[in-house]
Formats: structure tokens, C-alpha cells, sequence
């Protein structure tokens, strides 16, 4: 039995009709589903981001936290550092200090032990001088006309007046103080001489020169003292001097002013 061709047309045309819906349906079904899929790989994607950037939120603050504490200990270490040059600074100034103060004293006990030496050489000399001194005189009061003798005394005095020299060079100075006052730092008084006409406490005679060296008295000198003259008057030159010195200051002060 043949079918129409027209009753086939409308059969397709009604069965293309019916199918449409459903096709469209499930199109639309589909389109839901990937934009389910799209949102959840979506949100997917947000959560892995989320925990990727916690964890590199976390490892970066670990190394701030890392970094951080380097600091600090690299602070401490260049405080201590500081500390540690601070106190050897202190430490080099001390020892220099104590270098300067050791140089100086065993520089000052050379030279004192050296002028000690050069004291004692020169305190054991002074007896020869002293006997040169006497022998010269002696002869000159006693044996003045033996002509050899005086040459030999002339040498005598030559040698004395070498050694005199010698010992000048190395600030030793000789105390003869025949007419000056009495003086008990560096004359020894030996005897008294009633002398009216010389101020009292003068010195009258010399028994033994005294003898100083660098300013130091290394011998006092043997003398004889005159009492029973005029009381010595106090020496003004000092006090004269001082008030002129002051009054030129105060001249000075007021020019200024």
C-alpha cells in the first residue's frame, strides 16, 4: 500500500514539529550544565588561586619573618661590634697612656741615676781639690823663694784651675762666700767672730769651699760667722721690684680699660 507523498510531508512536517522542542530543550540543558561546569571549574579555579596565595602569603611572610630576625641579629652584632671597638679604643688610650708614663719615668730614673753617678764622681774629686788648694796655699806662705817649688805649684794650679773647668761644664759651681750673709741651707757654721764693724751674721772666713752641682748643694761650705756688728737691714730690691711690676700692670689695666 503506497503512502501519499502528501501524508508523508505532513508526517515529517508534524514529527520535525514534535522533535524541535525536545532538541531546543536539551540545547538549553546542555547550556546550563556548561555554564555549571564553567562556574564550578570557576570557583575551582578561585579556591586553588585562594590557597596558592595563602601559601605564598605564608612562605612570604616566613621570609619577611626570616629576614626580620637576621636583622635584629645583625643589629646585635653591630652593637657588640661597637662595644667590643669602643672598649679596645679605651683600652689602646690606656695603654698608651701607661706606655708614655713608663717611657718618662724610666727616662727620669736614667737621668737620675746618671746625675747620681756624675754627683758621686764629682763628690769623690773634691778632697783632691781641696788638698791642691792647700798645698798651693802652704807653699805660697811658706816657700815663696824657692823658685822650682812655686813652678811646681804654678803646675799644680794649672791642673786645679783644668779640673775646675771640667767640672764647670757639668754645672758644678764652687761657694766661696767670704762677706755674704750666713746662709744654713749651703754653708756649715764652724766657729764665731766678734766682728762690730760687719753686720752680724756674716760669713767671716772659709775653712772649705763648698761646691753645688745643677743647682743642688753637694757640699756645704765650712765657714766662721761674725756676731756683735749691726743687725743685716732686709733686702728690699725684691718688694721694690714686685711693686713696680704692679704698678706697671695696673697701668697696663687701665690703657686697656
Amino acid at each position: 500500500m503506497k503512502v501519499p507523498v502528501e501524508d508523508a510531508e505532513e508526517k515529517n512536517k508534524s514529527t520535525e514539529a514534535q522533535a524541535a522542542p525536545e532538541a531546543k530543550a536539551t540545547d538549553e540543558l546542555d547550556s546550563e550544565e556548561e555554564a555549571a561546569r564553567v562556574e564550578a571549574a570557576k570557583r575551582a579555579g578561585e579556591a586553588a588561586a585562594a590557597e596558592d596565595f595563602k601559601a605564598d602569603a605564608s612562605k612570604v611572610r616566613a621570609e619577611r619573618d626570616e629576614l626580620q630576625k637576621q636583622l635584629e641579629e645583625a643589629a646585635a652584632d653591630v652593637e657588640a661590634a661597637k662595644k667590643q671597638a669602643a672598649d679596645a679604643s679605651e683600652r689602646l688610650v690606656r695603654l698608651q697612656a701607661d706606655w708614655d708614663n713608663y717611657r718618662r719615668r724610666t727616662a727620669q730614673e736614667r737621668l737620675d741615676e746618671r746625675e747620681r753617678a756624675a754627683e758621686k764622681l764629682v763628690v769623690n774629686l773634691l778632697p783632691v781639690l781641696d788638698d791642691m788648694e792647700r798645698a798651693s796655699e802652704h807653699a805660697a806662705k811658706n816657700d815663696a823663694d824657692n823658685e822650682s817649688l812655686m813652678q811646681f805649684v804654678d803646675g799644680v794650679n794649672a791642673v786645679h784651675d783644668k779640673m775646675l773647668s771640667v767640672l764647670a761644664k757639668e754645672g758644678v759651681e764652687v761657694i766661696d762666700p767670704v762677706g755674704e750673709p750666713f746662709d744654713p741651707l749651703i754653708h756649715q757654721a764652724v766657729g764665731r767672730e766678734e766682728n762690730k764693724d760687719a753686720y752680724d751674721e756674716t760669713v767671716a772666713q772659709v775653712y772649705q769651699k763648698g761646691y753645688s752641682m745643677g743647682g743642688k748643694v753637694i757640699r756645704n761650705a765650712m765657714v766662721t760667722v761674725t756676731f756683735g756688728g749691726p743687725k743685716r737691714p732686709a733686702p728690699k730690691a725684691e718688694d721694690d721690684s714686685e711693686a713696680k711690676g704692679g704698678a706697671k700692670d695696673s697701668g697696663k689695666a687701665a690703657d686697656a680699660e
